[in-house]
């Protein structure tokens, strides 16, 4: 067996103007497919994330809201790698995107951070 890249990660989201604003023209994915489905009443966005990796979103009617606190099991965050967690905090609040202070990882000893999408889904900067 050879899984050896992750292909797409799916989110739903509950607005998905807001969403496809916020992926697509704030954090700069390019849109793939974009598809309504009548038959579910719901959206569906393909975006590429880099030549690998692909984020699936889907804006359905009436999701129920994520668990925040205490963390439930399942996706805990999304992380994206960046070559400059400095730079790209001051290119998300360009666009009115604010992010947690930046740290160091306890075990990479990389820099980090955190912010959020329109649905408070944890998004995560590391070098």
């Amino acid at each position: 067996m050879n899984l050896s890249k992750i292909h797409h990660i799916a989110i739903i989201v509950s607005d998905y103007e807001i969403s496809k604003d916020f992926y697509v023209n704030k954090l700069g994915f390019s849109v793939i497919r974009e598809n309504y489905r009548p038959e579910r009443k719901d959206w569906k966005l393909d975006l590429r994330v880099n030549e690998y990796t692909e984020l699936e979103i889907f804006a359905e009617p009436t999701p129920p809201r994520r668990v925040n606190r205490p963390e439930a099991c399942g996706l805990r965050h999304l992380a994206f790698g960046v070559e400059s967690v400095e730079q790209t905090v001051q290119e998300l609040a360009a666009v009115g995107i604010l992010c947690e202070p930046i740290r160091t990882d306890d075990y990479t000893g990389k820099k980090m951070t955190f912010f959020q999408d329109p649905d408070g889904l944890p998004l995560e900067l590391h070098e």
